[in-house]
């Protein structure tokens, strides 16, 4: 079946305006862009924008939003399993068809995404987070237990907790083999973590460089939660691929970036989940709610010299945080930090793919790339409303969300 897109206006990805095409689709590939098209099917894309399927960066499944400590002790262990999956469906059908797993889904949740026992997007996995003793990853408390957190170690996801080279040599190896697609560290405190300040740099050089060694000789992408400016600095320095949040970056570490081409990842909706949990009524924990209220300032200003600096930005929500399916807030927050428009789009699908190392089969509309596409229906220029314009979703050419009909 040849599937033909008409009528509408063509984003590339690549930056450039919109322009009037058609797109036709075909064995879940893109194979002709043009004007006049005739397909088998046809969906009528009259006053509307085709988009490739949106990237996102920083998810977390196993999380929705729910910051209160009290509901992940209170939920049995595999309905997180079972949440997860509808809140995959969810953010898919808000237009993203491919993430960046930030820590929590292991390879059965990506397996049944795979295939098709479960709607979602494509997911690149990294399974748990790595972090020192008392860092981001460590949930201990005063009492002298854990409180429970939406990545509870079981067979398919290991503890994260790993302290010098050695240990972090053998971890990185477990993720390995327990299917991790990218390994994530914590290279600085956090703001949801208990025992830790944002401020501060974790790990040590030695312990990095391993790190990244044993990922790099398995083909594998590492990224890093690094809030903190020492923190950033030093996986920056260590070859790292991505800085996650990048809350606290000065000149020199925003030159580094420029300089071995690191991605920023901001997360900018993140601080605002957590603030809007609090307004909700969550019980969301203290600590919590003033670590955001010291990071929040410093956090647009970083990311603001970040994008005016020339630094490689791709969009990333650390959406169960916020809850799934409002990822699109992340391109308007990523305009009032100084993108255009165009950029934004481009940091949310092709900017995105190319960190994602997946360039090659998605994130522009190109002949022979994937037909992850999405149709918007008013201006996608018009952030602040993007994902109220969510028309239809398509992955592999497979019309898999929205209200768009499609006719012969």
């Amino acid at each position: 079946m040849r599937t033909v897109l008409q009528g509408g206006r063509v984003f590339d990805g690549s930056g450039a305006d919109p322009a009037d095409a058609d797109v036709a689709l075909e064995n879940g590939r893109i194979v002709e862009i043009g004007s006049s098209l005739d397909g088998d099917e046809v969906v009528d894309c009259a006053g509307s924008t085709i988009v490739p399927g949106f990237v996102d960066s920083h998810v977390h499944f196993m999380a929705d939003g729910n910051l209160d400590p009290a509901v992940f002790q209170a939920t049995p262990f595999s309905l997180n399993f079972y949440l997860a999956a509808e809140r995959m469906g969810r953010t898919l059908a808000s237009g993203v068809t491919t993430v960046r797993e930030a820590g929590g889904a292991d390879l059965g949740m990506k397996e049944a995404q795979t295939r098709g026992v479960v709607a979602g997007p494509e997911m690149l996995i990294s399974i748990t987070l790595l972090s020192q003793t008392g860092g981001h990853g460590d949930h201990w408390m005063a009492c002298g237990e854990a409180v429970p957190s939406f990545s509870i170690p079981h067979p398919g996801r290991p503890t994260g907790i790993v302290d010098g080279p050695d240990e972090m040599r053998v971890k990185v190896r477990e993720l390995i083999r327990a299917g991790a697609d990218v390994i994530k560290v914590c290279t600085s405190g956090g703001v949801l973590s208990p025992r830790d300040d944002p401020r501060h740099g974790h790990f040590r050089d030695d312990e990095l460089d391993v790190l990244v060694t044993e990922a790099t000789a398995a083909g594998k992408w590492v990224m890093s939660h690094a809030q903190a400016t020492d923190g950033i600095k030093s996986a920056v320095r260590a070859g790292i691929r991505s800085i996650e949040h990048g809350i606290y970056l000065d000149d020199e570490a925003i030159e580094m970036m420029v300089d071995r081409g690191t991605y920023l990842v901001p997360t900018l909706i993140a601080p605002m989940g957590v603030l809007e949990a609090a307004d909700r009524g969550v019980n969301v924990p203290q600590y919590a709610i003033d670590k955001t209220h010291q990071v929040m300032e410093a956090h647009r200003d970083s990311i603001s010299r970040a994008i005016d600096a020339g630094v490689k930005v791709a969009m990333g929500t650390d959406s169960g945080v916020i809850p799934h399916g409002q990822n699109l807030r992340e391109v308007h927050e990523m305009v009032r930090c100084g993108m255009t428009p165009a950029q934004a789009l481009a940091a949310s699908t092709s900017v995105a793919a190319e960190l994602l190392d997946v360039l090659d089969d998605r994130g522009t509309i190109e002949v022979g790339k994937r037909a992850d596409l999405v149709v918007l229906t008013g201006d996608p220029f018009d952030t602040a409303t993007l994902g109220d314009q969510v028309g239809a979703v398509f992955q592999s050419g497979h019309q898999v969300a929205g209200a768009v009909t499609i006719g012969a």
